[in-house]
């Protein structure tokens, strides 16, 4: 077996639901050893987040946990109690990077901030992922997903967009969500990036450091072009698109329902409007002279969309796809997950892997996004059972008797 990209390099785990959990499966897929913290008997939440295999809730079958903590250790530690927090700081000396995402304050009234825990482990590289950061006037605030997606801004922009694809120029709608915990991910992900940087620093340096990953800001950061507009233009880049679209200008396209879902067509240029023409048939309206060159569309893009649009609805979108990459149109298919997990591309690739787990027995996963020629991705274990490794850690790794786990067990240290 080839060595691991991140093979030697250890990792504690203090997190739950999806950021830090991601941040660690990021790094524990690309070799290192995570050992995953969880407090005993309740778990990491996400263990009661859907969905469940047979849509059964149980605590050892939510696809939602199985996914982010493959590859990892478990143990249970409850870092409240004296003993816990004992037995934490000897797993922080082990370690070469710690991630956690308590919220701002708890970590220091524990004596387990980064302050304290470099003293122990000079090395140490500690990632703090948090809603708005560890600094600032909201740095208290609780959030789940839906509020920290909404304070990146991003939703407006989702829902401008979607106004357009609409052919609508009204902004009265609600502002939308990103589905599932997209923005939660992309935390877990700048989260993964920075850790990584850092312990690249450390090779150099011999010294760890304090990453901050405010949530917020990583969703900020995703939406980059519009977060620069506007702080000196005033206005969005959607915006200035749905104004456009109000006085009847725009592309030739977007979202169009098909008979079995929908595509999304873009024909901007002339060459990709005589493929779609072609497509199409070459119909008699597409002769007219305000569809004759790129400019006249503009201008009278919603007829042209709107006869678009017509020719779409009796197509399946495999003919409209095909057709159009035969044609050269810029234009694709809205894939639903079913879709996906029986793409030929994905399937060819080894995109998804089964991994049989004691609970659930063998199910496909996704695998990793990449592929690498020298230190491939593997799946060296499922996700733990909750506490499925306290004697090989406390008792192999930091020397305890199976009496001390029996006796810290009956006091709920883990």
């Amino acid at each position: 077996m080839p060595a691991k990209a991140l093979q030697g390099v250890r990792v504690v785990e203090l997190a739950q639901l999806v950021a830090g959990p991601y941040c660690a499966k990021l790094l524990a897929d690309l070799g290192a050893e995570v050992v995953k913290i969880e407090e005993p008997l309740a778990g990491d939440e996400a263990r009661r987040r859907g969905p469940f295999l047979n849509d059964v809730p149980h605590p050892e079958r939510s696809g939602l946990f199985l996914y982010l903590n493959t590859n990892k250790l478990g143990v249970t530690l409850n870092i409240k109690t004296e003993t816990g927090r004992e037995i934490f700081k000897q797993l922080v000396n082990w370690a070469d990077i710690l991630i956690e995402d308590k919220p701002p304050g708890v970590m220091q009234e524990l004596g387990l901030d980064y302050e304290n825990l470099r003293a122990i482990n000079p090395r140490l590289i500690m990632t703090s992922i948090t809603p708005f950061g560890q600094t600032g006037p909201y740095r208290d605030y609780k959030a789940y997903h839906l509020n920290v997606f909404h304070a990146g801004g991003e939703p407006c922009i989702m829902h401008q967009g979607s106004a357009i694809h609409r052919g609508s120029a009204s902004t009265d709608l609600a502002p939308v969500k990103g589905p599932g915990y997209m923005g939660d991910y992309d935390s877990g992900l700048s989260a993964a990036t920075a850790t990584l940087a850092a312990f690249y620093a450390r090779g150099a340096t011999g010294s760890g450091q304090h990453i901050d990953v405010s949530k917020q800001e990583t969703a900020i950061a995703l939406d980059r072009l519009e977060n620069v507009i506007y702080p000196n233009r005033k206005k969005t880049e959607t915006q200035a698109l749905i104004r456009a679209s109000a006085q009847g200008r725009g592309m030739v396209g977007g979202l169009m329902r098909c008979k079995d879902g929908y595509v999304m067509i873009a024909a901007m240029q002339d060459s990709q409007w005589r493929g779609l023409v072609e497509l199409m048939g070459s119909p008699e309206w597409t002769k007219d002279d305000k569809f004759k060159d790129e400019l006249s569309r503009v201008l009278h893009s919603r007829e042209a969309t709107s006869r678009v649009q017509q020719w779409v609805r009796d197509k399946t979108m495999e003919e409209v796809f095909r057709g159009g990459q035969e044609k050269g149109v810029p234009l694709g298919k809205v894939n639903s997950p079913q879709d996906l997990v029986h793409s030929p591309q994905l399937r060819s690739r080894g995109f998804f892997v089964e991994i049989e787990h004691p609970e659930t027995g063998k199910i496909e996963y996704p695998a990793a996004p990449y592929k690498l020629s020298k230190t491939p991705w593997a799946v060296a274990r499922p996700a733990p059972l909750l506490g499925e490794h306290n004697e090989e850690i406390y008792c192999r790794l930091l020397s305890y008797a199976r009496q001390d786990l029996a006796l810290m067990r009956e006091n709920g240290v883990i």
